[in-house]
């Protein structure tokens, strides 16, 4: 295989577009910030859900699911791969709803992707979809611009945050959790696409009281129907104008993503260090700032001072 994956971040913006590139139509993500049916059921049409969550490193595999049933016979009749790489599970995670579905426009591209690996075990699907150079590259146009390259590797140890991407999703009247780092698809039981709202909710629920209440860092993305679509059907005009909105924003902070920053701060100092040096004022220039950073410290012990006065007895 030739290159990587780099990780992408858990974002509407990013999820919407790295679909719309992959030649996916009409099909949009909703960050949700409450584990709510109802605000689910409002998206509606909902295709699936994205969960993001910390990995526990170290865990033990079990012979059987912690919640839900293993559905091994299921492997072979809907799209389930094995994760085979590192850094790819949220896009595999969005091909697990996206070709789990029949009534959505995939493009020619993923389109002959599901049909060639139809008759694959799990396994082979992933390393499939680990060497697409189309999903690779297409994945790795939203990793954030770094210039720090790490050129060692480890294994992951139990104090590293490691996080994982999973989806959930109604296929052929079943609710099923599909994780490529499980052995197979995990079957919550009957579900039809209208129940999936309210269905989903309570196994999002079970899986968060794993953790202890301190642990906070969930993410939950909803793929849904473009919204405009239905607002332009109805006559909407304001929902559909927001949401246009709303994608000039995501165009914008997908574009700020792919740039490093950081050469841009160093060129721009080089360039002042480099005008302060040529009016003669370089000394001045580091004096008034040294001079500040005095000023600035006066006044916060200034400021604390004052603070332990009111708080004395």
């Amino acid at each position: 295989m030739s290159g990587g994956w780099n990780t992408i971040e858990s974002d509407a913006g990013v999820f919407t577009y790295l679909v719309d590139n992959l030649g996916v139509k009409n099909v949009q993500f909703e960050e949700m910030i409450a584990l709510d049916a109802d605000y689910l059921n409002q998206q509606s049409p909902v295709y699936g859900v994205i969960f993001l969550f910390k990995y526990p490193v170290g865990q033990k595999k079990a012979d059987e699911a912690v919640d839900g049933q293993y559905d091994f016979a299921a492997s072979e009749n809907i799209f389930f791969a094995n994760q085979t790489i590192q850094n790819a599970c949220a896009t595999q995670a969005i091909l697990s709803v996206l070709l789990n579905r029949g009534d959505l426009d995939l493009g020619d591209q993923l389109r002959e992707f599901k049909e060639f690996t139809q008759a694959f075990p799990a396994e082979l699907r992933g390393e499939a979809l680990s060497n697409s150079e189309l999903i690779r590259g297409v994945h790795n146009s939203f990793a954030r611009s770094s210039p720090f390259i790490d050129e060692g590797t480890r294994a992951a140890t139990e104090d590293d945050d490691l996080y994982h991407f999973i989806a959930y999703t109604p296929i052929n009247g079943i609710l099923y959790e599909i994780d490529g780092l499980q052995p197979s698809p995990i079957s919550h039981g009957k579900c039809t696409e209208e129940q999936f709202p309210e269905k989903v909710i309570p196994v999002l629920q079970r899986r968060i009281e794993r953790y202890p209440a301190t642990e906070i860092r969930f993410n939950l993305l909803a793929m849904v129907q473009d919204l405009r679509i239905r607002a332009a059907e109805i006559g909407d005009v304001e929902t559909v104008a927001r949401e246009d909105e709303k994608r000039k924003m995501w165009i914008w902070e997908n574009e700020l993503r792919r740039h490093n920053f950081v050469g841009f701060a160093h060129e721009v100092l080089k360039r002042a260090v480099a005008s302060k040096l040529r009016d003669g004022k370089y000394d001045e220039w580091i004096d008034e700032a040294k001079q500040k950073a005095k000023d600035r410290m006066s006044e916060r012990k200034k400021v604390r001072g004052e603070k332990e006065d009111i708080a004395s007895p």
